[in-house]
């Protein structure tokens, strides 16, 4: 999809349309998820800090990500795909590999059923996608990349050489901007001189992905496409305009975060029992610290308690970023909803099954009323008192 959160804010609100728009945090500590490409054109990008973007363009709108409204966009977009082919492996929300080898009867060649989903999506969901049609999975993904926004480019069976010869380097998975300039200094400037390299100096320069990157600038690449790819965690994390100097403060975010995770689990019917924290201090510095549960939860409870356990692992100091995720996941649609019951339930299960419901009740409000339901601990005393409640 082409700039997909930026394009779906545009879509939503037409009086964005033709505007730089910039999706993310706050203008000062956040961080740019999707920049329209009116924005692009003055240099924002996706991932650099919002306050690097906007000295960039100072004209850009900044517009709050709505990650629930993504997925739904995405599961409609990935339900137009899966009209072509079953053989459908999603990257992320807005991005997938698709097999058409055994479509091509039904709606022929692969530059046709290629044509077919832009169209589809175009007139469906009024948003436009980028595609590339290859033999293989990464030309595949370096040609959807080249001609965006709404680019298609094909390379046949006996063309991939020929197209990643004169690609420059900077194409290569993998390689940034810090490895960029050590392959340049050894006059490797592009893939076709990747391929054309000794394979031995790639191993001792970049060790055993060298050998990868050899096969896949000569466009070996064998990787098959994995429909059904299960999600291998759930997570969710927030970067903040002021430090949090606090273990309050921080075990507040903590708490959002995992209510945040619980409802996407309870979407999606998962339960992991794994924990993982993560904290990046004032110097940038990232740590993480992770809990094994002996079972899988999905609850904000059961996700926030370990979080809050894990908190004092961590060293003290001014923090940016914080982040909750739960790993370790399991279905817990294929046995009824929830983890197989014991023949004799102890107190903490029938806890556990108490907070789910919490869950599935908070779910059902937000979705009848909106994304206003929060915790009472989430919210500060001013606006408790304006809300006119008294929480214990």
């Amino acid at each position: 999809m082409d700039a997909f959160y930026a394009s779906v804010e545009i879509r939503d609100d037409p009086r964005l349309a033709g505007k730089p728009v910039l999706v993310g945090g706050s203008k000062r500590r956040g961080v740019v998820l999707a920049a329209s490409y009116e924005a692009r054109k003055f240099g924002p990008r996706s991932a650099m800090s919002m306050a690097e973007a906007m000295r960039l363009c100072p004209q850009a709108l900044v517009v709050p990500p709505r990650h629930e409204r993504y997925a739904e966009v995405s599961r409609s977009v990935f339900a137009i795909f899966e009209r072509y082919t079953p053989l459908v492996e999603g990257l992320s929300v807005d991005e997938a590999f698709l097999d058409v080898t055994e479509s091509r009867s039904l709606f022929g060649d692969g530059e046709t059923i290629a044509r077919a989903i832009k169209r589809d999506v175009k007139a469906e969901l009024g948003l436009t996608a980028s595609a590339g049609v290859a033999p293989s999975k990464f030309v595949a993904k370096v040609a959807s990349d080249l001609r965006k926004p709404d680019g298609l480019v094909v390379v046949p069976d006996g063309g991939v050489a020929a197209f990643l010869a004169p690609l420059p380097i900077e194409r290569m998975w993998g390689v940034g901007p810090k490895t960029a300039p050590r392959l340049r200094a050894l006059g490797l400037n592009t893939l076709g001189d990747l391929a054309s390299a000794d394979p031995r100096a790639l191993d001792s320069m970049l060790g055993s992905w060298g050998r990868h990157v050899h096969d896949l600038a000569r466009g070996i690449d064998a990787r098959d496409v994995e429909p059904d790819r299960a999600a291998k965690s759930v997570g969710h994390e927030e970067t903040y305009e002021e430090d949090l100097v606090t273990a309050a403060a921080i075990e507040r975010t903590l708490l959002r975060h995992a209510s945040r995770v619980a409802q996407r689990l309870l979407e999606a019917s998962l339960a992991g029992n794994v924990v993982v924290v993560k904290l990046k201090y004032a110097d940038f510095t990232l740590r993480t610290r992770r809990i094994s549960l002996p079972e899988p939860v999905s609850d904000t409870t059961s996700i926030f308690t370990a979080a809050r356990g894990l908190l004092r692992e961590f060293d003290p100091g001014p923090v940016r970023l914080t982040g909750v995720s739960l790993s370790g996941l399991v279905d817990t649609a294929s046995d009824g909803g929830g983890a197989q019951r014991k023949l004799f339930e102890d107190e903490q299960d029938v806890r556990r099954e108490q907070f789910q419901r919490v869950e599935e009740v908070v779910r059902a409000i937000g979705q009848r009323f909106g994304e206003g339901v929060t915790r009472a601990a989430l919210l500060d005393q001013d606006e408790k008192l304006a809300r006119g409640r008294k929480t214990r």
